[in-house]
C-alpha cells in the first residue's frame, strides 16, 4: 500500500538499485563471499571424487588382473597337470585283448611255453606274476674261471645256440654247442586238467669228437616264484633232490620231478653227484648271481676211472641270507627258488617232468618212451605244416636250406616272450620320468643275447612271418602291442617289462619320451591279416572281430603319427627325437626313424622333412581306409589321405631332388663335415692327466642351407619299397639304375644302406659310436626290396622286366648269403658286411633276418 504512494521516480531508482545490486552489490559482500566459500569445496570435492573415482578402478582393475592371473595360473596348473598325467593315461576304448585272454581257462594251449627267450632253456606261464623254470650249466675241471651258463649272453662265446625246431604250441628242440659238448634241449607238452597240462624237458649231453676226454658237466634245473605262490623241496638219498612240489594262484598245486640221469640207455648214469639249493630271491634278475655266489670247491666227484676231483657246486648247508649281501635293503618281496643240480660225465640225458595238481586222469607220466614217442609225432606234423605253408622242397631247396629254413622260423617262434610290467616314460609336462600303468605283452624278440624284450617297428617285420604260421599268433601280439597305447594315441616304441628285462638295457635307453614314434610297421602286418581275408574268406571268422575291437585303439595310433609327427610343409612329416647336441656326432641320429646313424640334415630343425615317414603314412593310411571300409566305419577321409599321399607330384615336390635324380630328405644341411680332436690348452709345467681328455668333436667347414640332403641309401627307395610309385612312375626307373650299380647300393649278398659313393659311407658318428645304417646289408629292407621287385615285375609298365629281373638276382643273394653265413657260422645276424658278406651285429639274430624263409618260398 506505501509503494503505491511513493512517487514514480523513486519507485524506478529502487528497482533500478535492485538491478545494478544483482549485478554489482558492492556494499553487500557477505552474499559474494558466502558463494566463494560454497562453490571451492564444491570443486575440491569433485576432485577427489575424481581421484577417488580413478583409484578405485585402478584398484578393481588390479583385482580383476589378480584375480584372471590366479584363475589362469590355476587353469594352466590344472592344464599341465591334466596333460601330464596324460602320457600314462591309457586308452578309453575297451581293450582289444580281455584279462584272462591268456588265462589256462582260454587258451590252455599257449599257457606254458618257452616265453623266457633271454635264458637258453626255460619256461613260464603267460601271465603276470608266473612261476618260473630254467637250466643253468658249467664244465667241471675247466682251467678258466667258472663258466656259468644261464641268461643268453654273446660275451659267452659259444659256437651257436638256438631252436631246430619250435612249434609256437606244443613242443621244441634246440642245440647248444659249448667249447667241448653239445646240448640238446627238448620239451613236450600234454593237455589236460585245467592249468594248461604237463610238459616235460629232456636235456642230452654228447662230447664233440675233438674233445680230448669226455667232459664233467653239472646242469642246475630250477624253479623260482615271482612273489607268488610257494614251493617245497623234496629231498632224497641223503642230498639229492628228487622233487619240489608248489602251488601258485594260476596252477593250483604242482610237482616237479628231477628223474636220475642216465647214459641214453635203459641203465642210469652210474657215477653222478647231487647237491640243491633252496633259498630266496627279491627278483629274477638275481638268479644268476644267487647260484654263483652259492658255488663251493669243497665237493668231491668220482670219476668212472675211479680219480676222485674236487669239483664245484652249489652249498646246501650255506644259509641263504648270507649268499648275496646287498648294499641298500630291497623292498621286494621275497620268492621261493630252489636249485637241483647233476653233476655227471658226458654222455648222458637228464629228464624233468612238470605235473599239474587239476591233471587227474593222465594215462601215465610223459618220460623216456612216452616222451620220445610224442616228441615224433609233434616234429612230423611240425614237418608237413611247414611244407605245406612255405612249400620249400617243392620248390627245389636241398634238405640242409630246408633245415635252415626251419631253424629260422623256430628260433622266432622260441623267441616268443610274455613280458609284465611298468615302463619308465616321460612327457614335456613332467619333470621327472612316470611309471606307465602295469600292463603284459606277448610278443617277438629281435635278439635273445642282445634284445631279447619288444621293439615296436622290429614286430611288424616278425608278424610278416608268424602271420602265415599262425594268424592267431600275430592277432595276439598286435592286440597286446594296440593295448599299450595310452589316451594321446602313443605307445612306447620300446617295452622294458619287468626286472630281468630291465637288468639287460643300459640306463639311457630306459625312459621313453611321448614325442618320439617308431615306423608304423604293424600297418604291414594288418595289410598280410586283410590279404589273408580276400585269399580265404573264411579267415574272418577270427580276424574281423579282432580288428573291430582294435579299431578305435588304431584310429588314436593312426592321428597320434598324423599330427605329432607332421612337417613343416602340408602332407609332409617329420621324425621327432633326433639327437640335439649336433657337436659330437658327425651326423645326429634319429633313433625314431628305425634307422638310427642313417645320414639326415646336419642341423636338426623344424624344417625337416622326411621321405621315410612320408611313405609310412601312405601306407597307413591305405590299411586304414581298407579296414574302415571292411567294418563298414567311415572311410572316406582314410581314402583321401590316401590318394594324396601317393601322388607322385606331391612326392616330387617335397622329396625329388632332380639334382640327385633321387628321393630324399630335405633340411638344413652341409656335406661339409668331419669329426677332429678337439684341442685342449694344457699350460706349461702342468700335469696333462688333471685337464679333460681330448674328444672327436664335429667341424663344419661350410655354413648348411636349406636343401635336399644328398644321401643315396635305404631312405630314397622307401617311395619304391613300400609301393607308393606307379608301375608306370618315369622315377622308377632312376631307382631301379641306383639299385643295381654296384657303386651304390648293390652287392653280391644284398643291397647296402648307404650308396659306397656317399661321403658318410662306413663313417663312425663318434669316436665310440661304429657305423650302423651307412652300409651294412639288414634282411628287412632287403626283404622289402625284394618284395617291391617283385611287385613291379607282376605289374603292368615300362619297367615291368626289369624289376622282374632284379627280383631273382636279389632274391638269390640274400637267401644264400644268409643261409651261407648260418652254415658257416652256426648263426643268423643282426647285419651282413656288404664287402664279404659275413655276418656281424647281435646274434642270434632271429627277429627280421628270418624273413629269409618268406623269400625262399616267395610269399610277399
Amino acid at each position: 500500500m506505501e509503494t503505491s504512494q511513493l512517487s514514480p521516480k523513486v519507485v524506478k531508482g529502487r528497482m533500478g538499485r535492485q538491478r545494478h545490486g544483482k549485478r554489482v552489490l558492492p556494499s553487500d559482500p557477505v552474499p559474494h563471499r558466502k558463494e566463494e566459500k560454497s562453490s571451492a569445496p564444491h570443486r575440491k570435492e569433485k576432485e577427489k571424487k575424481k581421484k577417488f573415482d580413478i583409484g578405485k578402478l585402478f584398484i578393481n582393475i588390479s583385482i580383476g588382473l589378480c584375480i584372471f592371473s590366479l584363475t589362469w595360473f590355476f587353469y594352466a596348473l590344472y592344464m599341465r597337470n591334466s596333460l601330464a598325467k596324460r602320457v600314462v593315461t591309457l586308452h578309453y576304448a575297451p581293450r582289444v585283448l580281455d584279462d584272462n585272454s591268456t588265462s589256462p581257462a582260454v587258451s590252455p594251449e599257449r599257457f606254458w611255453g618257452s616265453y623266457r627267450p633271454q635264458v637258453y632253456f626255460g619256461m613260464k606261464t603267460r601271465s603276470p606274476r608266473s612261476v618260473v623254470t630254467g637250466l643253468m650249466w658249467l664244465r667241471q675241471f675247466s682251467e678258466t674261471d667258472v663258466n656259468l651258463r644261464h641268461t643268453c649272453e654273446q660275451g659267452d662265446r659259444l659256437p651257436s645256440y638256438g631252436w631246430l625246431l619250435h612249434d609256437g604250441l606244443g613242443f621244441g628242440v634246440q642245440e647248444i654247442r659249448d667249447s667241448d659238448f653239445t646240448l640238446t634241449t627238448e620239451f613236450v607238452k600234454r593237455p589236460g586238467g585245467e592249468h594248461g597240462g604237463d610238459w616235460t624237458w629232456r636235456v642230452t649231453a654228447k662230447q664233440h669228437s675233438s674233445a680230448a676226454q669226455p667232459p664233467v658237466i653239472s646242469l642246475m634245473f630250477y624253479v623260482a616264484t615271482d612273489t607268488q605262490g610257494s614251493l617245497q623241496a623234496h629231498v632224497e638219498e641223503r642230498n639229492r633232490l628228487g622233487s619240489v612240489t608248489g602251488y601258485s594262484e594260476e596252477l593250483g598245486n604242482f610237482k616237479v620231478t628231477f628223474q636220475k640221469p642216465s647214459s641214453g640207455e635203459a641203465a642210469s648214469a652210474k657215477y653222478a653227484s647231487y647237491n640243491f639249493l633252496k633259498t630266496v630271491t627279491q627278483g629274477l634278475e638275481k638268479l644268476t648271481d644267487i647260484v654263483r655266489n652259492s658255488l663251493n670247491r669243497r665237493f668231491v666227484f668220482s670219476l668212472p676211472s675211479g680219480e676222485k676231483r674236487p669239483y664245484i657246486a652249489v652249498d646246501t648247508y650255506k644259509p641263504p641270507h648270507q649268499q648275496h649281501q646287498q648294499k641298500h635293503a630291497d623292498t621286494r618281496k621275497e620268492s621261493d627258488f630252489v636249485v637241483h643240480q647233476v653233476t655227471v660225465q658226458t654222455p648222458f640225458q637228464v629228464e624233468v617232468l612238470f605235473e599239474s595238481g587239476s591233471f587227474r586222469d593222465r594215462p601215465g607220466q610223459l618220460v623216456g618212451a612216452a616222451m620220445t614217442e610224442e616228441l615224433e609225432k609233434r616234429k612230423a606234423a611240425f614237418d608237413l605244416k611247414f611244407e605245406r605253408t612255405f612249400g620249400l622242397q617243392g620248390r627245389g631247396f636241398s634238405p640242409s636250406q630246408v633245415k635252415f629254413s626251419k631253424a629260422a622260423l623256430s628260433n622266432m617262434l622260441g623267441g616268443m616272450g610274455y613280458f609284465h610290467g611298468q615302463s619308465v616314460v616321460q612327457s614335456a609336462y613332467n619333470e621327472y620320468p612316470l611309471l606307465y600303468p602295469e600292463g603284459a605283452l606277448f610278443t617277438a624278440v629281435p635278439s635273445r643275447s642282445f634284445f631279447p624284450r619288444g621293439f615296436l617297428w622290429d614286430e611288424g617285420f616278425h608278424q610278416l612271418l608268424l602271420s602265415k604260421w599262425d594268424p592267431q599268433v600275430t592277432r595276439e601280439a598286435t592286440g597286446h602291442w594296440l593295448d599299450l597305447i595310452n589316451v594321446e594315441g602313443w605307445i612306447p616304441r620300446e617295452q622294458i617289462l619287468g626286472d630281468e628285462a630291465r637288468s639287460k638295457v643300459p640306463a639311457e635307453f630306459v625312459v621313453q619320451r611321448n614325442e618320439n614314434a617308431n615306423p608304423p610297421t604293424l600297418f604291414l602286418a594288418l595289410q598280410e591279416l586283410l590279404e589273408q581275408l580276400e585269399r580265404s574268406p573264411e579267415a574272418s571268422t577270427a580276424t574281423v572281430p579282432f580288428l573291430r575291437r582294435l579299431f578305435p585303439r588304431l584310429q588314436t595310433w593312426f592321428e597320434w603319427y598324423n599330427t605329432t609327427q607332421t612337417g613343416p610343409l602340408p602332407n609332409s612329416y617329420r621324425w621327432r627325437g633326433r639327437d640335439k647336441d649336433t657337436n659330437l656326432f658327425l651326423n645326429p641320429k634319429t633313433l625314431t626313424s628305425g634307422l638310427d646313424d642313417y645320414p639326415r640334415a646336419s642341423h636338426p630343425s623344424a624344417d625337416e622333412r622326411h621321405v621315410d615317414l612320408h611313405c609310412w603314412m601312405a601306407l597307413a593310411s591305405g590299411v586304414m581306409a581298407r579296414v574302415a571300409r571292411l567294418l563298414g566305419e567311415p572311410h572316406g577321409e582314410y581314402e583321401r589321405t590316401h590318394r594324396t599321399l601317393s601322388d607322385g607330384g606331391l612326392l616330387d615336390e617335397l622329396h625329388w631332388s632332380e639334382q640327385l635324380r633321387a628321393f630324399a630328405d630335405f633340411g638344413n644341411h652341409t656335406q661339409a663335415v668331419s669329426l677332429q680332436q678337439e684341442k685342449v690348452y694344457v699350460p706349461p709345467g702342468q700335469p696333462r692327466h688333471q685337464f679333460p681328455v681330448a674328444r672327436l668333436v664335429r667341424a663344419v667347414r661350410r655354413a648348411p642351407k636349406p636343401q635336399y640332403v644328398n644321401a643315396l641309401g635305404y631312405v630314397s627307395l622307401f617311395p619304391f619299397l613300400l609301393h607308393v610309385l606307379r608301375p608306370d612312375s618315369p622315377r622308377l626307373q632312376h631307382v631301379l639304375r641306383d639299385l643295381r650299380d654296384p657303386d651304390k647300393l648293390w652287392t653280391p649278398y644284398g643291397l647296402r644302406s648307404l650308396s659306397k659313393a656317399d661321403p658318410l659311407y662306413m663313417k663312425r658318428n663318434t669316436e665310440h659310436d661304429a657305423p650302423y645304417w651307412r652300409g651294412p646289408i639288414w634282411i628287412n629292407i632287403n626283404y622289402l626290396a625284394v618284395r617291391a621287385l617283385h611287385h613291379y615285375g607282376n605289374a603292368e609298365g615300362p619297367y615291368r622286366e626289369t624289376a622282374a629281373a632284379l627280383y631273382q638276382e636279389l632274391r638269390t643273394n640274400v637267401v644264400s648269403n644268409v643261409y651261407r653265413q648260418y652254415v658257416e657260422t652256426g648263426y643268423i645276424w643282426e647285419q651282413y658286411n656288404d664287402s664279404t658278406g659275413r655276418g656281424q651285429g647281435s646274434h642270434p639274430f632271429t627277429g627280421w633276418s628270418a624273413l629269409t624263409v618268406l623269400m625262399m618260398a616267395e610269399q610277399f
